[in-house]
């Protein structure tokens, strides 16, 4: 992480910045202080701030990705509420990402564990979707069990962490009745909270139209929607009617796009048609991040090698979802808004995006996060543009100019 030698102010000069919320699509300063924002213009000035230079930039709000799994201290292998999960700040900063949800790694029972030693500690901002099971994604078999789908106490923890607490979630369900997404509005509606559904096992007597023209609320999420076993395209090629119904009724459709849930035979007709895509997401885990996910970047530059405008795709990074998980102070550059903010290169030249099963397309475009400031501190500077000429350093401290006598003791003192 990079100090701030000027104090609690720095200017961002000359960037292009897209903030979707409030329309703003320009080169623009950014006056940031006290970890917020101060003013955003042309030919800001101020005297005492640290100035960086992002000429020929991209300037963005920090992304909010409402789908990963961060329960990485839980110690289990092969699970996702164990080994398979990650430690946010390895990931976060070094792609723009100023916000994770986890999406349901924990249950009530083990939700405190999970805050205590991940969300507590973390330099990322960390919300949580609570899993209906009780203990989480231990192990799928727990994610079948009626025992463990404890509405009670799953509502009582989520009153209890209400701070951090965004919905509740089911995954991977098998079984051919509604009972965990029955299970999971319960729990939602008690605590007017939305829930997310990762419909796992598709099943005939519940088929996946019904789940979100019937059961799903308003502001409910039904995620890895552009998978490959989820009817988006009719025998025509053409996008469903219900998902467009289901949108108009509020449902909320998340890409998620994780280790097996995103195929571009679904993707590419889907988004042509103007599917109602409302959040983009990665499902981060150790398996997707190794395998044909990545990261945020690489699955917002895929969305816009399918023809989304980069705008677009930046508002379903930050300010959509901020807005769906009730956190609506995120994802937007206001002034008085938290200076939590990414910055890009737009690289242009030849490039290779592939789905989850290996097919792959080519593009002109790629998404490379060059720095990263969350509550107006730089935590990530892929091109050391915050720091300065270690001899202007030297002067400033006072410090020698050999530098490397300093750090290096040891070494005989070449004078």
């Amino acid at each position: 992480m990079n100090s701030n030698p000027t104090g609690n102010s720095i200017l961002l000069k000359g960037g292009h910045v897209i903030d979707p919320l409030n329309t703003v699509d320009s080169v623009r300063d950014i006056l940031i202080k006290n970890g917020r924002i101060e003013a955003i213009g042309k030919g800001l000035n101020e005297s005492e701030s640290k100035v960086i230079d992002l000429s020929g930039l991209i300037v963005t709000p920090g992304l909010v990705d409402i789908h990963t799994h961060l329960f990485a201290s839980a110690n289990i292998p092969e699970a996702w509420a164990g080994d398979y999960s990650v430690y946010p700040d390895c990931f976060s900063f070094r792609t723009g990402v100023t916000t994770m949800v986890d999406a349901g790694s924990s249950g009530w029972k083990n939700f405190s564990q999970f805050r205590s030693t991940i969300i507590e500690r973390a330099k990322t901002r960390v919300f949580a979707f609570l899993n209906i099971a009780s203990y989480g994604m231990i192990t799928d078999a727990l994610e079948q069990d009626p025992e463990f789908f404890d509405v009670k106490n799953t509502v009582r923890i989520a009153e209890r962490h209400r701070d951090c607490v965004v919905g509740i979630k089911t995954a991977h369900y098998q079984k051919p009745d509604w009972l965990s997404v029955d299970r999971a509005i319960e729990a939602g509606t008690a605590t007017n909270l939305p829930i997310m559904v990762d419909f796992g096992y598709f099943r005939k007597e519940r088929p996946y139209w019904e789940l979100v023209t019937k059961k799903l609320r308003k502001g409910d999420f039904s995620t890895h929607c552009l998978r490959g076993p989820v009817p988006v395209i009719n025998k025509q090629g053409k996008v469903y009617d219900y998902f467009f119904e289901a949108h108009d009724r509020g449902v909320r459709f998340d890409l998620g796009h994780g280790a097996g849930s995103f195929l571009f035979r679904n993707a590419i007709p889907a988004i042509q048609q103007n599917f109602p895509l409302d959040t983009i997401s990665t499902d981060l885990h150790v398996l997707s991040m190794n395998l044909h996910m990545m990261d945020m970047p690489t699955t917002m530059s895929k969305m816009l090698a399918l023809g989304m405008s980069l705008p677009d795709v930046i508002k379903k990074s930050t300010c959509d979802p901020a807005r769906y998980i009730g956190h609506p102070e995120l994802g937007h550059l206001s002034p008085g808004a938290i200076a939590d903010i990414a910055v890009w290169n737009l690289m242009e030249g030849n490039f290779w995006y592939s789905d989850s099963f290996d097919g792959r397309i080519p593009a002109r475009q790629r998404l490379i996060c060059e720095m990263t400031i969350k509550d107006g501190t730089v935590m990530w500077d892929w091109n050391s543009r915050s720091s300065v000429d270690y001899r202007e350093l030297g002067d400033r401290y006072g410090i020698r100019e050999n530098l490397e006598f300093l750090i290096f003791p040891d070494r005989a003192d070449p004078v």
